[in-house]
């Protein structure tokens, strides 16, 4: 497997010290999925990579902001690719999940909507998440 340059850049660039481990997860996330993932979907493309290292890693990632954690209500934690390699990413946007397959989509062109709070609420996160078919999934059944 060839790692690019770009894959060390956008490390360097976030402030992760650079390892052949890391640099291998990495490059298997940005090139490999294209929407939201689980850790359990790393280990199948990474199969010799300890899942503890995994799971720190996309932990470390996620701290640096390359990607975001979507809380789906599938009961596993799922990733996804921040489009820019900096707070921005984590800017709220809207998800869809899939309740056959379970596949989660970013929407990240669509933010979430404003919310009316109660005054004296202080919001700490937002989670937005839109549940119904996938394409896919909706074809089957019709």
């Amino acid at each position: 497997m060839h790692i690019d340059t770009t894959d060390e850049r956008s490390l360097q660039r976030a402030g992760i010290r650079l390892t052949a481990v890391r640099l291998l997860i990495w490059h298997q996330v940005r090139n490999t999925f294209s929407d939201a993932f689980t850790l359990a979907d790393l280990e199948c493309r990474l199969p010799t990579v300890d899942r503890s290292t995994l799971f720190r890693t996309l932990g470390l990632l996620t701290d640096a902001h390359l990607l975001h954690t979507i809380d789906d209500g599938s009961g596993m934690q799922k990733y996804c690719v921040c489009e820019h390699d900096d707070t921005r990413c984590c800017e709220g946007h809207v998800h869809l999940t899939c309740r056959v397959c379970h596949h989660t989509f970013c929407l990240t062109g669509v933010t979430i909507p404003h919310v009316p709070l109660p005054e004296g609420f202080v919001p700490e996160d937002t989670e937005y998440v839109v549940k119904g078919l996938c394409a896919q999934c909706s074809n089957v059944r019709s």
